[in-house]
């Protein structure tokens, strides 16, 4: 993490559907090369802000930025183009494809041959670009042990073969920042440490930024490099695994604790 200019960040985000507020002025930032969670209580509004990200929501108020570009207003795909990748809490592949064609879907943006040289598969360059990207997505398919599967249909696998086959697909976008919302949603233990260290090897040896969304704590503090803390859809909290941990409005927020002299959310949150 040498760089230290932000690859995303997000001025004072507020988001409402009618008169629920799902995001209040959250304010973050992310570097390049980090593995940055964010966590919450459910409804925390943790889901929103990704959406928020991923475009699929645009906020009500504030902005974001992504490698000093503004994007808010820009569509999913244009994210997509710049290099913004996600996967989703509720599987999204396509069923009735098989493995291999699920993960070529994710590099359809990669494309450069149109639909005229298209035609000329065999002479001009379209059959050379098809053969790049299916280098590409073997290279994908062996880094996440899934080649016992690559022509089984996706609608016919395990949940958690079908998580790794999602995530497969986000990354053949090659996006340099990666949204893994919920990854390890109804896993059992040995596909959550399968899938932490996938996601651990992403982010230091294929070099890709991550904001990842996760519910078990003890995998978010094993590998964050820093977390936020959301709670009814404003921060509560912002800095290292410790030094969230320590704080305590995380602990009202998760335990139910009550530290009367504690000072009022926002004004104790780290900021490291």
């Amino acid at each position: 993490m040498r760089e230290t200019t932000p690859i995303l960040e997000a001025e004072t985000i507020s988001l409402r559907f009618g008169g629920v507020r799902a995001l209040t002025e959250v304010s973050f930032h992310v570097r390049p090369g980090e593995l940055f969670s964010i966590i919450g209580p459910n409804g925390a509004g943790k889901t929103s802000m990704v959406n928020c990200i991923s475009g699929r929501y645009r906020p009500t108020a504030g902005r974001l930025l992504f490698k000093g570009q503004e994007i808010t207003r820009l569509a999913p795909n244009r994210r997509a183009a710049l290099g913004i990748g996600r996967t989703f809490q509720n599987l999204a592949l396509f069923g009735h494809m098989t493995v291999l064609d699920n993960i070529m879907v994710g590099r359809h943006h990669l494309l450069r041959n149109n639909f005229l040289n298209g035609m000329l598969y065999w002479v001009g360059g379209a059959r050379h670009e098809e053969l790049e990207h299916r280098r590409a997505v073997e290279e994908i398919i062996d880094f996440l042990e899934i080649q016992h599967v690559r022509k089984a249909h996706a609608g016919t696998l395990p949940y958690g073969i079908r998580k790794r086959v999602e995530l497969a697909r986000a990354v053949a976008l090659k996006p340099e920042l990666i949204l893994l919302d919920e990854p390890m949603a109804g896993m059992n233990l040995e596909e959550k440490e399968d899938m932490a260290r996938f996601i651990v090897d992403l982010n230091e040896e294929w070099g890709m930024t991550v904001i990842m969304i996760e519910h078990d704590m003890g995998v978010v503090m094993d590998i964050s490099h820093r977390v936020m803390v959301l709670d009814f859809g404003r921060r509560i909290a912002e800095g290292t695994p410790d030094e969230v941990l320590a704080d305590p409005h995380v602990r009202k927020a998760y335990l139910g604790e009550v530290d009367e002299a504690a000072p009022e959310p926002g004004a104790s949150a780290v900021t490291a």
